[in-house]
């Protein structure tokens, strides 16, 4: 029998196949206008394209902000209780997860069974979330993908407001006095990584810490967050897809 994880995010859907806690299929796609249109197209992929039947599907739960709009779920969880889950399964040392999503994001502590003891999470604005990035990089004309490597070649600017508004109007002014492209990318990064870690010494930091999210392969902004908490922060290769394996995993 296999288990599915579905995690709904607000930019990405991901999903992932188990198989005796095993992952032997994955997949994500872009979230577009309807997370239900979106959920269900790959679902139908999932069947189609990979190698198990429709009746040894033994759960299908779903995560993420749009995890209630798929009737065929047999279980909703929150991100928060999945990430956990997920995180655990990927680094069973781990003991917080920060995961930075595309309009949110959230600091989880754990215990040594991976059970959440506390979280706090910021879901009221864009300030330090996938999405600040993505607008930040539109307006230096580049893709987010490019900020990690621009970041390595110039030294930060401090950027001081995080209200992407704000930070939007700071950059231009920037650019106006001469900053190079390279020190904004920098001081972009750095600035989530500060918001990010603050967040994160508010509930209390234990070793070690995992971080997850499609954000966690810019190793530049890794390695802001490992130099901000002065602890060791691990990454995963399937970083992004930790929401969906706890979803997986609690079926």
């Amino acid at each position: 029998m296999v288990r599915i994880g579905i995690d709904i995010g607000s930019t990405v859907t991901k999903a992932v196949v188990m198989k005796d806690e095993n992952i032997i299929v994955h997949q994500r796609v872009p979230t577009g206008w309807s997370p239900k249109e979106t959920g269900n197209r790959l679902m139908e992929s999932l069947k189609s394209n990979h190698s198990f039947h429709e009746s040894e599907i033994a759960s299908i739960v779903t995560t993420g902000y749009g995890r209630k709009t798929l009737p065929f779920a047999t279980r909703k969880v929150t991100e928060i209780t999945c990430h956990a889950k997920g995180a655990f399964h990927l680094y069973p040392s781990s003991r917080t997860v920060i995961d930075i999503g595309g309009q949110d994001s959230k600091v989880i502590r754990m215990d040594d069974a991976g059970n959440v003891i506390d979280f706090m999470m910021n879901d009221k604005c864009a300030a330090g979330t996938g999405q600040f990035l993505h607008v930040m990089a539109t307006r230096l004309e580049v893709d987010v993908s490019d900020l990690e490597k621009m970041a390595l070649l110039d030294e930060p600017v401090q950027i001081n407001s995080m209200c992407t508004v704000f930070a939007e109007s700071e950059i231009i002014g920037m650019m106006a006095a001469g900053a190079s492209k390279e020190s904004i990318a920098s001081g972009l990064l750095n600035s989530v990584a500060g918001r990010i870690s603050t967040q994160a010494q508010r509930i209390g930091i234990e070793e070690t810490v995992f971080f997850s999210g499609g954000l966690a392969i810019n190793q530049y902004l890794q390695q802001a967050i490992q130099e901000k908490l002065n602890k060791r922060v691990k990454v995963s290769p399937m970083a992004q897809y930790t929401g969906a394996i706890g979803a997986a995993l609690l079926g």
